[in-house]
């Protein structure tokens, strides 16, 4: 039957016209850090345009603090430790999983990508020889000139502005943000080393909206912006300490915003969580084709065009394997974790592991190589032992406990962990017994303690430029 309903979508037979799709996601690009979502620090005027003419979500989250084990899980719409490799940094992809793109181009969609894809990783090795968000294209003009007549379309238009690489050249003085406008998170010092760091990841971030919007202006002028879903969104938090391969806010919750004229309603703020995930099932429903049987992705379109208010969406999960390999026998940090309204449940597997990476350089990045090389992080590690640095090096880089638990409404930084709380010890279980059941559901090999071959899939990412 899933077979007959396919062919029957890949053939036309579809209830009304489909609309195009663009899918505009940054790397690594924080929730907090867009107009419309309360920042005065900088200025993005596409992103809020987005926001004020369609439906902009307040619970977003990446399904792992990773960049291409999330994109794993958007192309796939499966949880991650069911995609074995894909679940760390820098795998392999399989080709024995499903991508919704193929289903999209199979479907009669014309599909591809400019930017970053689904990276950094190896696809080609393995059976794959298009990267797994379609085949690749110069620009987007150059997507829509190879575009078929009346054809729908699916882009994704993956932006590296917002990544350490790009933000370190940026004078964010220079580029106008006002630093005394800048929220510093309490998990960071405020110096003015740090605040200078920031200021140069929020002009950046302005670059990445101006972008995205020259590929919107040319859509308008096409006359197909009004056909088309737009969806503005990143992989995953941004990559200052304690943000990227963190399970905490700082490396999962982001952006999103989706703008469809006449299906949704503008000027609407969704509370309704959501992963990034959901959004394999999102784009496969909007292109009215099923999704397959093995997804764990759940289709948000009933939240976006008001058939339900989404009170149900009352939590997502987070989890993370290896990111970057940077522990002595190329050791995994293994996290599962709850997120709701009001509170986060974490619980690290292997607590005697660090969670920043081995003090030392073992293999890639370097000294607590989960952190990447920032000003800021080093700035904490060259001041460590100063009473004043200390709470900032041990919150970023000590090892943590098995299980934390942070109170959002008294806490929304995340800094107080409060897992041995004795107040709190019923709300603690309740969680717990929450990730349980979702790990036994989505066959985690996790829920066997002694699982660990995350340690030994292959790592495909260079060696740290260092020598050992």
């Amino acid at each position: 039957m899933r077979t007959l309903l396919f062919l029957l979508a890949a053939v036309g037979l579809h209830a009304t016209p489909r609309p195009n799709i663009l899918l505009l996601i940054a790397d690594n690009w924080s929730y907090e850090h867009a107009g419309a979502n309360g920042c005065e620090a900088l200025k993005t005027p596409v992103f809020d345009r987005i926001a004020r003419e369609g439906m902009s979500f307040v619970n977003t989250f990446c399904p792992v603090p990773s960049c291409s084990p999330t994109r794993s899980c958007l192309l796939t719409g499966r949880v991650a430790h069911q995609l074995e490799d894909m679940a760390s940094l820098w795998s392999k992809f399989h080709p024995k999983f499903r991508v919704f793109t193929d289903a999209l181009d199979e479907g009669g969609y014309h599909t591809g990508f400019t930017g970053k894809g689904w990276s950094p990783g190896n696809h080609k090795d393995h059976g794959r020889e298009l990267n797994p968000a379609g085949r690749q294209y110069a620009d987007f003009a150059s997507f829509l000139n190879a575009r078929k007549d009346n054809e729908p379309f699916f882009f994704w238009f993956g932006s590296t502005h917002t990544a350490l690489h790009s933000f370190k050249k940026v004078d964010g003085i220079a580029a106008g943000i006002d630093i005394t406008k800048i929220r510093v998170p309490a998990y960071l010092p405020d110096t003015p080393e740090a605040r200078r760091e920031i200021a140069g990841y929020l002009a950046a971030a302005q670059e990445m909206d101006t972008a995205f919007g020259e590929a919107i202006a040319m859509l308008d002028k096409a006359g197909e912006l009004n056909n088309t879903v737009v969806i503005y969104t990143s992989d995953n938090g941004w990559q200052m300490p304690r943000g990227l391969a963190n399970c905490h806010d700082s490396g999962s919750h982001v952006p999103l915003a989706v703008r469809w004229p006449g299906k949704v309603k503008p000027g609407q703020r969704s509370e309704a969580f959501i992963t990034l995930t959901d959004l394999a099932a999102t784009f496969l429903d909007i292109a009215q084709l099923p999704k397959w049987p093995e997804m764990t992705s759940r289709s948000f379109l009933d939240v976006l065009t008001g058939r339900s208010s989404g009170k149900d969406r009352d939590h997502v999960f987070v989890e993370r394997e290896r990111h970057a390999n940077v522990r002595q026998g190329d050791l995994s940090y293994p996290c599962r974790g709850i997120r709701t309204a009001e509170f986060l449940y974490l619980r690290n597997l292997r607590p005697d592991r660090w969670p920043a990476g081995d003090p030392t350089l073992h293999f890639a990045v370097g000294p607590f190589g989960d952190v990447d090389g920032t000003i800021t992080k080093q700035l904490i590690l060259d001041q460590r032992d100063a009473p004043a640095m200390k709470p900032f090096f041990d919150i970023n880089f000590a090892q943590r406990p098995a299980e934390e638990l942070y109170d959002l409404r008294q806490d929304p930084d995340q800094v107080k962990n409060l897992a041995a709380d004795p107040a709190l010890a019923k709300m603690k279980s309740k969680l717990s017994d929450r990730v349980d059941a979702w790990m036994r559901e989505t066959a985690d090999p996790r829920v066997d303690p002694a699982f660990d071959a995350w340690d030994k899939y292959p790592y495909f990412g260079g060696r740290a430029k260092t020598e050992k």
